[in-house]
């Protein structure tokens, strides 16, 4: 389904912004995920001069904080008026994306004029679970994540699954390190290069100000990669240096339609075009963007990966992107151009909102583009949402 001809009806982001991405008891870990996304509401509320009053919806994915509606909660820390309500989403990591598309309908289907949508995760805050016992006199245990899957279909935690991508695609050790290699030398460029500064706000914390990201690491090297021991699998080849790391961070944008932000005389806006959601084989869940695609496609005859200039793809594994692009036929250097989550670092429910965010800097540069934001999912899914870039400075 291509986006409406009616630009009431056409979504657009014309606001972007994340914090800063701390690695898990770490830069952010004394910061409620709520008031990660807060502090990106209330920056996007002064940026573009909005009156808070007209938010029709707070939408904010989260996937292991969200006790209550952090949505909510993030809206009124935020300072907004106490009648603009909020819904949290969980699509696990996943939802942060997930949240933006949901956003995007609401205007396609004209149910609102603006929306703040994104996501917010802090490992370092993360709720701790316990389980009721089964039978009397058991004690209570602890939870280390929630089940996803089906016993008889199989739940592996997510670096057994990374592994069997790893067997089921034949992604050697050696890729997978250069993969994550890589990652660590985009991420560390762009940074040095400035081309984070434009959508990271920093974030107050007791120790002080947070401004960059921390996990990104410019000694990496070939050598300290392949010295590393497997952590998931006795002799497997997912490490801890081609996985991402554990993570706290946010990333929020502003959906609006084509008519409001011509109105608004806004000079750059991402077009959201379509998104697709599908499921997979939960013992092999990272290869989920692989039939989200395909459904994409289905739905968008005219879409041609060769025709798109930005791809980001979350990468919780080397070994799940290289499985994945390798059966959607993409080079793996055409993906993540300034770096990845495994340089990045992965807050699961914000992640998916920081692709776009990233796909929002980068595009914002070209005249005209288009751009993916692919990721798999916990539980054996995939989504991929398409975005075209708009200069209606030049419009007008």
């Amino acid at each position: 389904m291509n986006a409406s001809s009616d630009p009431s009806r056409t979504p657009v982001i014309i606001a972007a912004l994340r914090t800063p991405i701390g690695r898990v008891n770490g830069s952010l870990a004394h910061v409620e995920p709520a008031s990660l996304a807060a502090v990106l509401i209330e920056s996007i509320i002064a940026d573009t001069g909005m009156d808070g009053g007209e938010i029709d919806d707070v939408v904010l994915g989260n996937a292991a904080n969200s006790a209550g509606n952090l949505a909510r909660l993030a809206a009124l820390e935020a300072h907004l008026p106490v009648s603009i309500p909020g819904v949290t989403v969980d699509r696990q990591c996943g939802s942060g994306l997930e949240a933006i598309v949901l956003a995007a309908r609401q205007i396609q289907a004209g149910a609102g004029r603006f929306y703040i949508a994104g996501g917010t995760e802090s490992a370092s805050r993360a709720h701790i679970r316990l389980r009721p016992p089964l039978v009397r006199g058991e004690e209570l245990r602890p939870v280390k994540r929630a089940r996803m899957a089906p016993d008889f279909i199989g739940d592996p935690d997510m670096g057994v699954a990374a592994e069997n991508v790893a067997t089921a695609c034949g992604i050697s050790r050696e890729r997978q390190d250069q993969f994550a290699l890589e990652s660590h030398r985009r991420a560390v460029s762009a940074e040095a290069a400035g081309r984070f500064t434009r959508e990271v706000v920093p974030v107050t914390t007791p120790s002080g100000p947070v401004a960059t990201d921390e996990c990104p690491r410019a000694n990496a090297s070939a050598e300290t990669l392949a010295r590393l021991k497997p952590v998931f699998v006795r002799g497997g080849t997912v490490t801890a240096g081609n996985a991402c790391p554990i993570n706290d961070g946010a990333a929020m944008v502003l959906v609006t339609s084509l008519a409001e932000a011509r109105r608004l005389e806004i000079s750059f806006a991402l077009e959201f075009i379509d998104a697709a959601t599908a499921g997979v084989d939960p013992n092999l869940l990272g290869l989920g963007p692989v039939p989200a695609m395909a459904r994409l496609r289905t739905r968008n005859p005219g879409l041609d990966i060769a025709d798109i200039d930005f791809i980001e793809f979350n990468e919780a594994f080397a070994s799940q992107v290289l499985g994945s692009l390798d059966r959607l036929a993409i080079m793996p250097e055409r993906v993540n151009l300034d770096g990845g989550a495994i340089a990045l670092g992965h807050p699961y429910g914000a992640s998916g909102a920081i692709l776009v965010v990233r796909l929002f800097s980068q595009m914002l540069a070209t005249s005209e583009s288009q751009g993916l934001a692919m990721m798999g999912v916990g539980g054996g899914m995939g989504i991929v949402a398409h975005f075209r870039g708009r200069r209606l400075d030049q419009e007008r």
